[in-house]
C-alpha cells in the first residue's frame, strides 16, 4: 500500500505545472485574492477550483448552492460548468469580498447565472428550502465557519437531491496552535465524527488542500 504523500511546495509547483493553466479572468481574480490580508485563510486553490468544475459537470448538476462566497473564484468555477440555464445561488454574511468578484462575473459572462444573497447561511439554506423545497439542490458547496458545519449539513442533506453531492472544504484541521477549545476547532471534529458515522450518507474525505469532503445519500 502507498505511503501518503505529504504537499511539500515541490509538489504543489509540480502539480500546478501538470493541471490547465486558469485562463486570464481566474488568474486576475486570484491576484486580486491574494493580496487580501484574509487570503491565505479562505481562497480556494486553482486545484480545489478545477475539481468542483469537474464535479459539476460530473454530477450534470444545473442547481447548485454555495455556503461562503468570499472574492467568488470558487463561484465563478462553478458557473461556468453550469449548463446555460443552470443556476449557483451563493451567499456569504458580507458583501465587501463578493464585490470583487462580481466584474469578473461580468467578464466570464456568467453573471446571470449567480444569484448572490448577503445573509447568514442559516437564513439562506432555511429561504431555499421554502422556496424550492426537500430534494431539489443538485451539488452544495460549503466552504464558510467550522463551527457552523453540523447544522449547515443537516440542512445541507434536506436540501439534496437523492443523486445529488455535497462538498465540503478545509475538513482537515491544520496544527495551527488553536486551543482545543477554539469554537472552529470543536465544530470540524464534530461534523468529522458526525459524518463519519451518519448511516444516511456515504463520503469520501480526500487529503486535497486543507480537506474536501464528498458526500452522497446513502442508497
Amino acid at each position: 500500500m502507498a505511503s501518503q504523500l505529504l504537499a511539500s511546495s515541490d509538489l504543489l509547483t509540480h502539480v500546478g505545472e501538470h493541471i490547465r493553466p486558469e485562463d486570464a479572468i481566474l488568474r486576475k481574480l486570484r491576484e486580486e485574492t491574494a493580496s487580501l490580508p484574509t487570503a491565505a485563510a479562505m481562497r480556494v486553490s486553482a486545484e480545489e477550483g478545477r475539481l468542483l468544475a469537474l464535479l459539476v459537470e460530473l454530477t450534470r448538476a444545473r442547481t447548485v448552492v454555495e455556503v461562503g462566497t468570499f472574492t467568488g473564484y470558487s463561484s465563478l468555477c462553478i458557473a461556468r460548468a453550469l449548463p446555460r440555464h443552470g443556476l449557483l445561488i451563493t451567499c456569504d454574511i458580507t458583501a465587501r469580498w463578493p464585490a470583487l468578484g462580481r466584474p469578473h462575473w461580468r467578464r466570464a459572462g456568467v453573471a446571470d447565472r449567480i444569484d448572490l444573497r448577503i445573509a447568514p447561511a442559516t437564513a439562506v439554506l432555511d429561504a431555499l428550502f421554502a422556496e424550492y423545497g426537500p430534494g431539489t439542490i443538485d451539488l452544495i458547496f460549503i466552504d464558510a465557519d467550522k463551527a457552523g458545519t453540523a447544522a449547515y449539513y443537516e440542512a445541507a442533506l434536506t436540501l439534496l437531491s437523492p443523486d445529488g453531492l455535497i462538498v465540503f472544504a478545509g475538513t482537515l484541521s491544520p496544527d495551527d496552535g488553536r486551543d482545543d477549545q477554539d469554537p472552529d476547532t470543536v465544530g470540524l471534529r464534530e461534523f468529522n465524527r458526525l459524518v463519519r458515522d451518519d448511516p444516511r450518507v456515504e463520503m469520501s474525505l480526500l487529503p486535497i488542500a486543507d480537506g474536501i469532503t464528498l458526500i452522497r445519500k446513502a442508497d
